[in-house]
């Protein structure tokens, strides 16, 4: 028999919070398909393409330095983030061996309804849990992290090989980028780890902050991953598809 009581709201804010968030990347992700010129990641991965097309078909490979510096940048910001991630989940890791948070967050009877501070289960199984579940994006985000650093560390040896070089030029621009893409995929993925992160750890003060965070964050990465504008001419007209304004041409997408 379920818990009576605020524990209640647990069982039906938390399941909405993550309902939300799931509903909103899913739809994202429909969106990067269908139309990747209207999300800033399939415009980044179109101008990815172009990037990677202009470094190789330099024959005398003075594009390389400018190469090794922008891939060595994203490195570096992959790598700030797997160490914080890493670094947050050994202190998670220690609150929870400690016990030291249990009695801000959990009631000093253990049953979930005697801290005032929390709204909802506050025992000291609830709150493993909650502390669990931010550990589990912490140490998603690292190994998200690691990941695309692996694929930056191979993009870097491939970009520099000459496009004349290859017997099949196309392929090899299309397997440069889709490595490229894929880094900067795995990369896209460790943030957002970092932004569920946010909502999860407003749980440990009740499950109306947590749903409360998760419908605000839904609400501001909508306008971080829509742009609509790259989808117009000159004129300011919409490419619809039907012969209204210019003929869209789109380059393929490697993984979007």
């Amino acid at each position: 028999m379920p818990p009576r009581g605020p524990s209640q709201l647990d069982y039906v804010l938390v399941p909405l919070g993550l309902a939300v968030m799931a509903g909103y990347h899913l739809w994202l992700l429909l969106r990067i398909r269908r139309r990747p010129e209207t999300t800033v990641i399939g415009i980044n991965a179109i101008n990815r393409r172009i990037w990677v097309r202009y470094i190789m078909e330099e024959p005398s490979g003075k594009h390389g330095v400018l190469a090794v510096q922008t891939l060595r940048n994203t490195i570096m910001a992959s790598t700030v983030l797997a160490s914080v991630a890493i670094t947050l989940s050994s202190l998670v890791a220690a609150l929870m061996a400690s016990g030291a948070a249990h009695g801000l967050f959990a009631g000093s009877s253990g049953s979930g309804s005697g801290s005032t501070l929390v709204v909802g289960a506050s025992g000291k199984p609830a709150l493993t849990v909650k502390f669990f579940a931010v550990l589990v994006c912490f140490l998603v985000a690292f190994l998200l992290n690691v990941q695309s650093i692996r694929y930056y560390s191979h993009t870097g040896l491939l970009v520099n090989v000459p496009l004349a070089a290859h017997r099949r030029p196309a392929s090899a621009v299309g397997y440069v980028t889709g490595t490229l893409n894929r880094g900067f995929y795995f990369w896209s993925l460790g943030v957002r780890a970092y932004y569920f992160s946010c909502p999860v750890f407003l749980w440990l003060f009740g499950p109306i902050p947590m749903c409360a965070s998760c419908v605000a964050m839904v609400a501001a990465l909508y306008f971080l991953d829509v742009y609509e504008e790259w989808d117009k001419d000159d004129d300011g007209c919409s490419d619809d598809g039907h012969g209204n304004g210019r003929e869209r041409k789109t380059m393929p997408q490697e993984g979007v």
